[in-house]
């Protein structure tokens, strides 16, 4: 870990993975404590994730990173292991918290909680993605979230072009010291593998919601 909270990503849905793979129990263990963990330095009271201990701001992609690490994690973990049930209770939270703050076209914004932020497409994509899986996985439900999902696909699609070029992605984005340097982060217009990566994500899993 390094503070932030991609974290909940880059080490929770790898460690699941390796307990299925393996059956070793240990791996979920070790998932669920570095989960707990992470949410002492970076889960704010309003159950949105802050991106690090050095400010409160709600960065989209910080929060995009715990929802997509929790859904990755459930999807890992088989249904009677210990570890599930924390980890379905996180899920829900979260997405609970996030849903609130989907502005009207669909997106979510640079920094969640702020409406004069840009709206941004990789946090879209990813917290989209998994408010779908826990629909069709039915760790969620409810008119609410069903219409979240709808919402979040329009408003990717309208930032993904023919060619490939996208439209406001947050440029690699480290630990930052204040509000304001995550509102002054680069929107990028045009191409870009990260950006691309997380639309791609997204629209296979609205593919198999169609099937």
């Amino acid at each position: 870990h390094n503070e932030m909270s991609d974290s909940v990503f880059m080490g929770c849905a790898i460690l699941a993975e390796l307990g299925r793979l393996t059956g070793e129990e240990r791996y979920f263990q070790m998932a669920l404590r570095h989960l707990r963990f992470m949410e002492t330095l970076d889960l704010r009271p309003d159950g949105l994730y802050r991106h690090s201990p050095l400010d409160e701001a709600a960065w989209g992609r910080g929060n995009g990173f715990p929802a997509l690490g929790l859904t990755w994690a459930l999807d890992a973990m088989p249904a009677d292991a210990r570890e599930r049930a924390p980890f379905l209770e996180a899920y829900r939270n979260l997405m609970a918290a996030l849903v609130e703050y989907q502005d009207p076209t669909g997106m979510w914004h640079q920094v969640i909680d702020h409406e004069g932020s840009y709206r941004e497409l990789t946090s879209t994509s990813m917290v989209g993605y998994a408010l779908s899986r826990g629909l069709r996985t039915g760790w969620i439900e409810g008119d609410k979230y069903e219409r979240a999902v709808d919402r979040a696909w329009y408003g990717v699609k309208t930032r993904v072009a023919p060619d490939g070029s996208l439209v406001d992605v947050c440029t690699s984005t480290g630990k930052q010291e204040s509000l304001q340097a995550y509102l002054d982060r680069e929107a990028i217009l045009g191409r870009d593998d990260r950006g691309g990566a997380m639309a791609l994500l997204f629209a296979v899993e609205m593919a198999g919601r169609t099937r």
